[in-house]
């Protein structure tokens, strides 16, 4: 098949069979990108839900650009784009004209709890992925990032883009340490 036209579908697919923004597309994600397609490693992906994280757009978005970028230049970032928000876009359209009139019904209701509740257990999969191969597996120095990560969001409410940049600082100084002693031996 076409890398563009695959690139296309594969993230209309992702975008349109998923509920609840982006966190809930992780897992999806990860299991057509880097299993399902080997377009990029686990790594990887990583590393674009945390630069999409702090750069201004939606995470699913960003991280599909991403993807895209790397498989086939530009062009390819431009296609998976589109393909992610397309079914959005068609979704949100047809909702949006009859929203209005089945708001309160109680079957609706339900099922957008229902939703809420599978996207719930989605995201926490995928957190749970992610502090296993990228915490736990790292040592001590991430570990302890972490925890102060953690304890700095909930506690101080401190905003995303400086725990990630106060948290690349600690990883650049603990990768030379680490670097240095490696090099010295």
């Amino acid at each position: 098949m076409n890398l563009y036209l695959d690139l296309f579908c594969t993230f209309a697919r992702i975008g349109g069979l998923t509920f609840g923004g982006g966190y809930a597309m992780l897992p999806i994600l990860e299991k057509e990108v880097v299993e399902n397609k080997g377009w990029c490693s686990e790594e990887d992906l990583t590393d674009y839900y945390a630069i999409g994280q702090c750069t201004p757009g939606v995470i699913a978005v960003n991280t599909a650009t991403f993807v895209g970028e790397k498989k086939a230049g530009k062009p390819g970032g431009i296609v998976a784009t589109l393909g992610v928000v397309a079914p959005s876009l068609v979704i949100i359209t047809v909702i949006a004209a009859f929203l209005r009139n089945f708001a309160d019904n109680p079957y609706v209701i339900h099922a957008f709890s229902g939703i809420r509740v599978a996207v719930t257990v989605l995201v926490l999969n995928t957190v749970i992925k992610l502090l296993k191969s990228n915490v736990l597996k790292k040592g001590l120095p991430t570990l302890i990032l972490f925890c102060l990560v953690l304890a700095a969001s909930f506690f101080l409410g401190i905003s995303s883009i400086a725990l990630v940049v106060a948290a690349m600082i600690w990883g650049l100084f603990f990768g030379l340490a680490i670097h240095k002693k490696e090099v010295s031996a």
